[in-house]
């Protein structure tokens, strides 16, 4: 019997709720996000999605997303200062389907970048609390299909879910502070990305399968995506079943 997507969303919707009730050192907001970002793909039938998270700064960091390319085309959105994502993050609203055929001139090298990548529509909903706009959802699809407005609503749920888990598992009532629990976050995405980089580089895989690798290892052996990253990096003992090939398999 095929999954319905009211089946996934409940499934969803549990994963968050156990986020919320883990213990506060536990919370990997690296990992949640790009668990959250698998789930928009699944349940929005879009071929990639990513996450931007604001730092203290008021600047934008790729924090996740659901393959390299939609990773790197984040990247380039923020290099370049202009695209979908941006749009969202400044306005707080949605910006949704965006044929990127029709809408060249709105974000010219954005459009010919991203159908480079194989990408014809794009997608983003911001992540907000109220009137506070902490980062925004990008979803990329390879042909120029239509979200719904139920889809919409869904991703949109989805986007003030992640926002609602980020502040109430950090029981974060300041701005200042929020700033400095996801600079921490950002932070540890750079170790995440050498990671990446050190593993594919190693086990001659690609950078899609060295995260998936990383995330498995850390989920089976019940440590932090952040941690096991940090010692693939630097090439600690204890990430040598990773570093060698002796490592369990990503599910």
């Amino acid at each position: 019997m095929p999954v319905t997507r009211e089946r996934q969303l409940v499934e969803t919707f549990v994963e968050v709720a156990d986020t919320l009730v883990d213990d506060f050192d536990d919370f990997d907001v690296i990992d949640f996000l790009h668990q959250l970002a698998r789930r928009c793909v699944q349940l929005l039938d879009v071929d990639a999605a990513g996450i931007m998270l604001i730092d203290q700064r008021g600047n934008l960091h790729a924090a996740a997303a659901s393959t390299e390319n939609a990773r790197l085309l984040e990247l380039f959105e923020l290099q370049t200062d202009a695209g979908p994502c941006i749009d969202s993050c400044r306005t707080g609203a949605a910006v949704v389907n965006a044929d990127l055929t029709t809408n060249a001139a709105r974000w010219p090298r954005f459009a010919e970048a991203a159908q480079a990548s194989g990408f014809l529509a794009v997608h983003a909903l911001p992540l907000r609390l109220r009137e506070s706009v902490i980062g925004a959802l990008n979803l990329f699809a390879a042909d120029s299909r239509i979200l719904t407005e139920d889809d919409v609503r869904v991703g949109q749920a989805l986007a003030d879910v992640a926002t609602m888990s980020i502040l109430s598992q950090r029981g974060i009532h300041q701005a200042e502070l929020l700033a400095g629990q996801l600079q921490n976050a950002l932070n540890s995405r750079i170790t995440i990305e050498q990671a990446k980089g050190v593993l594919a580089e190693r086990r001659h895989i690609s950078v899609d399968e060295a995260f998936t690798l990383l995330r498995s290892h850390a989920r089976n052996h019940n440590l932090r995506l952040s941690d096991v990253a940090r010692d693939v990096a630097e090439g600690s003992a204890t990430a040598a079943e990773l570093l060698h090939g002796t490592g369990d398999r990503g599910r």
